[in-house]
């Protein structure tokens, strides 16, 4: 028997639009056996609480009252600083995808000072490329002939790698990461500035907005610096406004402008 690190309290398995109720009560299962005891639930289809605790056992009932439902997923995320999501489906919307063994010490590491989501989709399709924007890395579990998983393993298997690595840990200092809130709010006033600008392409934006995201989850942003970043793009909003009405100013006065580019020469 393995003694869960106390880090796992900050470890939450997010479900999105899970189908079957039986399926959420052997999540809740798999996750009592490897230790885990946050749950998130994303606008289930279907969440009937006889059905889901008949598979839940006994054993997991805590785990099924302390379930946090949420309508969105931005919502559900909107609090954690690591997001990991899970991915069958491998191709070119999907460029940063490794292994559970690879990335479970991490999030050990991780959750002592941050809050890490494991994130799942539904059974039938998984996470679109959508939900996979909010992601920090991603996490592909290998098989055979037949990929598809059932969503309790999958759950099963994430939650054994880092109980292992929770065994095994070598403590590694990690800072405070910025939360999903913090980085989306970022992004959306980058994707602003930078179309107003024409850095990017309003016609097509979030195609190069998927590229600063992955730069941005690479290097693991903390509060202060997206603090400084939003900063930054505030100051560059107020520096165009200006240069608009100076520009207007000049449109019906040139000969003041004459002078203030003289000024500044």
């Amino acid at each position: 028997m393995i003694a869960p690190s106390a880090d796992f309290n900050r470890i939450t398995v997010v479900l999105k639009n899970p189908r079957y109720p039986e399926n959420i009560g052997a999540v809740t299962r798999a996750m009592r056996n490897m230790g885990l005891s946050r749950l998130s639930i994303v606008d289930p289809e279907n969440f009937d609480l006889k059905r889901v605790r008949k598979l839940a056992t006994h054993e997991a009932a805590s785990i099924v009252d302390r379930i946090v439902r949420f309508d969105h997923l931005n919502d559900a995320l909107a609090d954690m600083q690591y997001v990991v999501g899970t991915t069958a489906r491998l191709g070119r919307q999907r460029p940063v995808v490794q292994s559970l063994s690879s990335v479970a010490g991490r999030l050990i590491s991780m959750a002592r000072q941050n809050q890490v989501a494991l994130l799942f989709g539904p059974e039938d399709r998984g996470l679109t490329n959508a939900d996979l924007q909010l992601c920090h890395i991603l996490v592909n579990i290998p098989t055979a002939d037949f990929s598809s998983l059932n969503l309790s393993q999958a759950v099963m298997l994430m939650c054994y790698e880092i109980l292992l690595a929770g065994e095994n840990e070598n403590p590694k200092p990690t800072p405070r990461l910025a939360s999903r809130h913090e980085l989306d709010g970022m992004y959306a006033t980058l994707k602003d500035i930078l179309v107003r600008i024409d850095y990017i392409n309003r016609d097509n934006p979030d195609y190069w907005m998927n590229k600063i995201r992955r730069f941005g989850n690479r290097i693991q942003l903390r509060a202060g610096e997206v603090s400084v970043i939003r900063g930054i793009c505030r100051q560059i909003n107020w520096y165009g406004k200006k240069c608009y009405q100076d520009g207007k100013k000049a449109a019906v006065n040139p000969e003041k402008s004459t002078d203030q580019r003289r000024d500044w020469a």
